[in-house]
């Protein structure tokens, strides 16, 4: 049996984890059609478009699991990631947690963050009035909620989760009219955070019991985004 060195198995690993790191989305499915016939209830994310941010051209993607799940999985068993996400293991586990959404009513939509072309963070946008949380606050009709983690090690510690954060609530609120509040849970041990929905102009609600955590609920108002 050929000798396994595994100190090349582990460059060769990180060189590939590197390349995928910074490998930039094909033009044509930033552009071209990704939508499809499931159910929408929220606004068409895929045709959304890019927004200019101070970090760069920012996107989010609707996921294709055929195309992104081994990024997704592998962000998700990062430890910093596992420890509030808590869907690290085999891929299997993503995909289920992605099918979930992708075969459901068009209430939740997975989607890749793309910055300057590059997939670098994985969001989920939701209709926050039909999900579970609004049995724990007073929700409002087409209330819509954002979850976010950064997948990509460079990128976390310089605020650029703040910048995200807000071009993404920008966006629900300019590309749906009906929503006027973009609503955020993070976990309260989560303070990076919670600090970063309020570097975004989300102002904090509330404390909530959720299932799993203790939560701050976060809001960021239409009437207030030009203020925060």
């Amino acid at each position: 049996m050929p000798h396994s060195d595994s100190s090349t198995d582990d460059t060769i690993d990180m060189r590939m984890r590197q390349e995928e790191d910074t490998a930039r989305m094909p033009e044509s499915q930033l552009t071209g059609p990704e939508c499809d016939s499931r159910p929408d209830l929220l606004d068409r994310i895929c045709e959304w478009g890019p927004t200019s941010t101070p970090a760069g051209a920012f996107q989010l993607v609707p996921v294709r699991i055929g195309r992104d799940l081994r990024l997704i999985a592998r962000w998700m068993n990062d430890p910093a990631v596992a420890a509030f996400w808590e869907l690290d293991g085999s891929d299997d586990i993503t995909a289920s947690h992605l099918g979930g959404q992708l075969d459901g009513d068009g209430r939740s939509v997975p989607c890749l963050g793309v910055l300057d072309g590059v997939p670098m963070s994985y969001w989920e946008v939701y209709r926050a009035d039909l999900d579970p949380l609004a049995r724990h606050y007073p929700a409002r009709p087409h209330d819509t909620g954002i979850h976010l983690l950064i997948g990509r090690v460079s990128d976390r510690g310089q605020g650029l989760g703040t910048i995200l954060l807000r071009a993404a609530a920008d966006l629900v609120l300019e590309r749906r009219p009906s929503c006027a509040r973009v609503v955020a849970e993070p976990d309260l041990r989560n303070t990076p955070s919670v600090a970063a929905f309020l570097g975004a102009g989300f102002r904090f609600s509330a404390e909530v019991d959720l299932p799993g955590k203790r939560a701050a609920l976060m809001l960021r108002d239409r009437a207030l985004r030009h203020l925060l």
